[in-house]
């Protein structure tokens, strides 16, 4: 029988007064597995301070192939597959701490830049395929998503480490309650990460 493969998909908790986030929502109804993907989740803080050390234990306790890291961005109107995380925090408003960096950088000494090492090129594709609004961003902004996502590429480098990793930006989801005016459907967001998971995942020799 195929091995499975191990995705962690990442999400955060709500912020900047909003009473839900897309992601932490869309985490909970992602399938256990996505055809020979092992799916686990992670809720991340959103903390400039605490979020890279919690992603670094759960990449340490589940050992996974592909790490996606998801994250809402309430002025995008699709899906952005971000090409390039940033050795920059730049925030525009305080983090769940109350903490408020800005122009300083994520990582003392890192390189100014890490590329994403998912083949976005394909996972663009396959979600436009799918009919999901998206593009690729060059950009993941200097709030704690670019944050997370720099230390993950930092920690893929600087350890040696086997998996491959990126970052996904989400629109905000429709909520009844909280958020009338949302376009796009938290089934939208789940089958975004379905879509880019698989399409993400390394190619298998078949047998």
């Amino acid at each position: 029988s195929r091995k499975l493969m191990r995705a962690l998909v990442t999400g955060f908790e709500a912020f900047g007064g909003d009473s839900v986030n897309a992601t932490q929502s869309a985490l909970k109804r992602l399938p256990p597995f996505i055809k020979q993907l092992e799916i686990e989740t992670l809720l991340l803080p959103v903390s400039f301070a605490r979020a890279p050390a919690v992603l670094a234990a759960g990449i340490e306790q589940f050992a996974p192939e592909v790490v996606l890291c998801t994250g809402e961005a309430g002025d995008r109107h699709g899906f952005c597959l971000e090409r390039v995380a940033t050795n920059l925090c730049d925030a525009r408003i305080p983090d769940n701490d109350g903490a408020r960096p800005t122009g300083c950088k994520s990582i003392e000494d890192g390189p100014a830049a890490y590329f994403s090492t998912l083949p976005v090129n394909n996972m663009l594709a396959a979600l436009r395929g799918a009919g999901l609004p998206s593009e690729i961003s060059n950009s993941a902004g200097g709030y704690v998503c670019n944050h997370v996502f720099y230390a993950l590429m930092h920690m893929a480098a600087a350890g040696g480490h086997r998996w491959r990793g990126g970052f996904l930006h989400v629109p905000q989801a429709f909520d009844a309650v909280a958020r009338p005016q949302a376009r796009l459907l938290l089934d939208d967001v789940v089958r975004a990460i379905v879509v880019a998971l698989d399409a993400a995942a390394p190619h298998r020799a078949a047998g």
